[in-house]
């Protein structure tokens, strides 16, 4: 199979649709894996040599995809920045019609199904490792949804659009951390409040004054939130 490179000189894996985990320290590999209605882009970054490695590999989902949410997003690229900063790999994609990812926007319900066909080829790859998954806007909604069927062991969601998308049946991990910006001018902050408060799952709530839903001038307040929110669940730090 050919090679090329891919966007900040990632190798690309041209036809490959069962390709493997990359393993060099710092590397991204943007691959091209099966999907349900086609092949879906994937970029896999690991952490850089000077991070302590977790045995943990984190799905991080775009914000909706018809208003140009993609992979390249600046909240996604963030969380995943910060989760390798703390030894863990990650792994970006595009939902079916985004990018070079193929099919058409099924509404949450197909991209739930994309979600799994990108983690049951993460676990196939990295089987003795821990599943994470993260979602801002509506990927937070996606990886909600798609939570119960794959038992994650911990959860990110960053401005999930409550009172916007369906979230019943949800069955978020125990270990679940929920992002909000107090300024969101597309999810309305109280209605994600009062939602939690319906709820009777554990969570960890991170209010984030003066923050607007794409985080515009926060992005590192939103780095030191996730840093902060996920280390006490990192492997010998001590959590339950």
């Amino acid at each position: 199979m050919g090679r090329a490179q891919g966007r900040g000189g990632g190798r690309y894996h041209g036809a490959m649709h069962k390709p493997s985990f990359p393993v060099a320290p710092g590397e991204t590999a943007c691959l091209q894996l099966d999907g349900p209605a086609g092949p879906l882009e994937v970029v896999v970054d690991l952490p850089k040599a000077d991070a302590p490695v977790q045995p943990i590999v984190a799905i991080v989902c775009h914000p909706l995809s018809t208003e140009g949410g993609t992979l390249h997003n600046k909240v996604v690229t963030m969380t995943a920045t910060t989760l390798r900063e703390l030894g863990i790999a990650t792994v970006r994609f595009n939902f079916r019609s985004v990018g070079a990812s193929a099919g058409t926007f099924d509404g949450g319900v197909g991209e739930q199904d994309d979600l799994k066909a990108v983690a049951a080829w993460v676990r196939s790859q990295r089987p003795h490792d821990r599943l994470w998954l993260a979602g801002f806007s509506f990927g937070s909604f996606v990886s909600l949804k798609a939570a119960a069927a794959l038992q994650p062991e911990a959860l990110i969601s960053i401005a999930p659009p409550a009172g916007r998308w369906d979230f019943d049946g949800i069955v978020p991990p125990a270990r679940w951390l929920v992002i909000q910006g107090e300024q969101d001018e597309i999810v309305d902050p109280q209605a994600v409040y009062q939602w939690l408060d319906t709820l009777e799952f554990p969570h960890e709530l991170v209010r984030m004054p003066e923050t607007s839903h794409f985080f515009h001038r926060k992005l590192i307040d939103l780095r030191g939130a996730v840093s902060h929110g996920v280390k006490a669940w990192l492997p010998g730090a001590g959590a339950a």
